[in-house]
């Protein structure tokens, strides 16, 4: 056999962790993300709030309209993240490879370790045991001979699952009635392509593979491949120095239309990136600025810098690229690190001898954050560590967007 791997995926990850850290809350619909009187989505909820049809992704005032009895909580990403990290500590210790998907999920290669299905099995059950009596949460796990086959597995049973498709043949089995939705890759558009083109489960797609190479190209190959139960991909270590760019973005309470409170936004906004680059060693060619507009539709604007990983330097090109766009009222803003590189691939830039001259880069930042303590009241570089946490920041900006600042423009 060439490949054993394990998916693991957490039951309703960060309901499941308010529900531990508060058992007043088991059994009853819990649903983290925006709360009713609030712009937002559902992160997640618990199973019994999925009962009335409220899942992750949906628009909360939906949500509300569906459990309008459920209990709303602002999610603690902080505490998620170190759960988190907990879990993967457990999870990648029965692995020769582990490639982690999001902070509740993960892919891991136990090849080398189990050496045959049976160990796999051994080690699977060992995994959900131990991340419930070390971390009193569940979570479903697959086994099966390739990636798309374990992530299919750990689905089967949710939650607190375990399945096993120990073969392509059984793979086939499983799926060839379901519709083309259950293969990796096939989203929205690509299933309506294929359904419209008659192609509605995976046995169809399998039966009219030169049809679907036809219509698709490269992915019809990878389908076609799949819907055969043929995956070869290996389970790779994210490593930061894949990731296409670092970005931060916030959608508001309420639309504005003033582009000094924007310009401010993307400040605290360019900080965030900026902490985000030093943490994992990257620097950037290019900066992105997004803005969706209060009728939704949404524009980028990109430029190319100098290589840096500074929010001076993200600011300020973002801040000139928000100045040329159209002063509508804005719905959404964000900012974003691209062309990314590693800080050992930094050339030194005559810029750089001028700045203890000319004022460094941190100068310049501690200069932008004393005109915005200036502007709002509100001490920012004190708090720096605090801001960069997503709840801590939306209710930053909110406040910023709410009370207005000093005319000092």
């Amino acid at each position: 056999m060439d490949q054993i791997i394990i998916h693991v995926d957490m039951d309703a990850f960060y309901a499941s962790v308010e529900i531990r850290d508060d058992p007043s809350l088991k059994g009853k619909p819990l649903i983290i993300g925006a709360l009713p009187s609030e712009r937002g989505v559902v992160a997640t909820c618990s199973y019994e709030a999925r009962k009335y049809g409220v899942r992750s992704g949906m628009n909360i005032k939906e949500a509300y309209r569906l459990c309008p009895g459920g209990i709303f909580m602002h999610p603690d990403m902080e505490k998620y993240k170190s759960v988190s990290a907990e879990l993967h500590k457990i999870w990648d210790g029965y692995a020769s490879s582990s490639e982690a998907v999001a902070y509740d999920e993960a892919y891991l290669d136990v090849t080398r370790r189990a050496g045959d299905f049976e160990g796999a099995r051994a080690i699977a059950q060992e995994i959900k045991r131990r991340t419930f009596d070390e971390l009193g949460l569940t979570c479903s796990v697959g086994l099966a001979y390739s990636k798309t086959a374990a992530k299919t597995a750990s689905e089967e049973k949710k939650p607190n699952g375990y399945f096993e498709i120990p073969t392509p043949e059984a793979f086939v089995d499983l799926i060839s009635d379901r519709d083309v939705r259950v293969l990796y890759t096939v989203g929205a558009m690509t299933a309506e392509k294929l359904h419209n083109s008659g192609i509605h489960t995976v046995r169809d797609l399998r039966e009219n593979s030169d049809k679907v190479v036809s219509l698709l190209g490269k992915q019809g190959r990878w389908l076609a491949g799949l819907a055969r139960g043929i995956d070869g991909r290996p389970v790779v270590p994210y490593r930061p120095e894949g990731a296409k760019s670092i970005g931060r973005e916030v959608t508001f309470q309420q639309d504005t239309a003033d582009f000094g409170f924007l310009s401010d936004v993307l400040l605290l906004l360019s900080f965030s990136v900026e902490r985000r680059a030093k943490r994992v060693g990257l620097k950037g060619r290019g900066i992105t600025l997004k803005l969706t507009y209060s009728d939704m539709k949404s524009i980028t604007r990109s430029r190319s810098v100098s290589l840096t990983d500074s929010a001076a330097d993200i600011y300020a090109g973002a801040v000139e690229m928000l100045g040329k766009t159209q002063k509508n009222s804005v719905r959404l803003i964000g900012v974003s690190l691209v062309n990314l590189t590693g800080d050992e691939e930094r050339q030194i830039r005559f810029e750089d001898y001028l700045e203890s001259a000319d004022g460094s880069k941190e100068d310049e930042k501690m200069r932008l954050l004393g005109f915005l303590r200036r502007r709002y009241d509100l001490d920012f570089a004190s708090h720096l560590d605090d801001i960069y946490k997503p709840d801590v920041l939306h209710k930053t900006i909110e406040y910023m967007r709410k009370h207005g600042g000093k005319k000092t423009r």
